[in-house]
């Protein structure tokens, strides 16, 4: 494809993207803009990121810290904000924590832990989601929900991270009927918290829903969406 015909489909299929959140978030009784789209760019190059930044996108994600530091300097003078949603080494925050926005995929207290002590040396103060393993996955990664219950409360004496909401991936092998129950699970372990949340702790966002089941997710309460393969339709990649 010419780059002009693959500016034209990724343009078209962000366009379809976003008025599938807007009908999603209509038949749950929100407004389209309650829910945030994070478009995921880990398996594409810039070739594929500038068209989807000039058609709009202007939050990204990224799951891979090496494959992510050199899109961002590539990318520093652009209008955008820059989502952690995947795996992310301890050995890794440092350099990562000044170029995002927040971190989706806070997966353990020690992980907290390291991240809370690198933003302190960095005077950053960094937005958190915890990531909770609803499905009980073993290939998944995340707090347990018993487990998030007994360590909110430590959680909350972090002082250089600010714990915004959760982050799910429903279980592996699920469509998007079948990754409806881990979606609910997750908006009610976010419910159940929040009677005894900790004041430092705020648990508004739900990052839930991929390219296969956003809008079960948004249904289902999602705040966030972070959709990739869907934005890139049509195009080899």
């Amino acid at each position: 494809m010419t780059p002009d015909q693959i500016r034209d489909q990724i343009a078209e299929n962000l366009g379809q993207v976003r008025e599938r959140i807007a009908d999603a978030s209509l038949r749950s009784g929100r407004k389209p803009d309650d829910v945030l789209l994070v478009a995921v760019t880990k398996y594409v190059g810039l070739e594929m990121i500038e068209p989807l930044i000039d058609a709009g996108a202007s939050v990204l994600g990224e799951s891979r810290p090496q494959q992510f530091w050199p899109k961002a300097e590539a990318l520093a003078d652009r209008p955008i904000r820059w989502h952690m949603i995947g795996q992310l080494q301890r050995n890794k925050i440092r350099r990562t924590l000044p170029l995002v926005e927040m971190i989706h995929s806070a997966e353990s207290a020690r992980l907290v832990g390291a991240i809370d002590r690198i933003a302190g040396d960095l005077s950053l103060r960094m937005p958190l989601l915890l990531e909770v393993n609803v499905s009980g996955d073993e290939t998944k990664h995340g707090f347990s929900p018993k487990e998030l219950e007994a360590e909110l409360s430590n959680l909350a004496t972090c002082r250089n991270v600010e714990i915004r909401g959760l982050m799910c991936m429903a279980g592996l092998g699920t469509d998007a009927e079948g990754a409806r129950g881990d979606f609910a699970a997750l908006r009610g372990l976010r419910d159940r918290l929040r009677v005894n949340c900790p004041s430092e702790v705020k648990l508004d966002e739900l990052s839930m829903g991929m390219s296969g089941d956003y809008e079960v997710a948004i249904e289902e309460g999602a705040t966030i969406v972070r959709v990739g393969s869907a934005l890139y339709e049509g195009l080899s990649w």
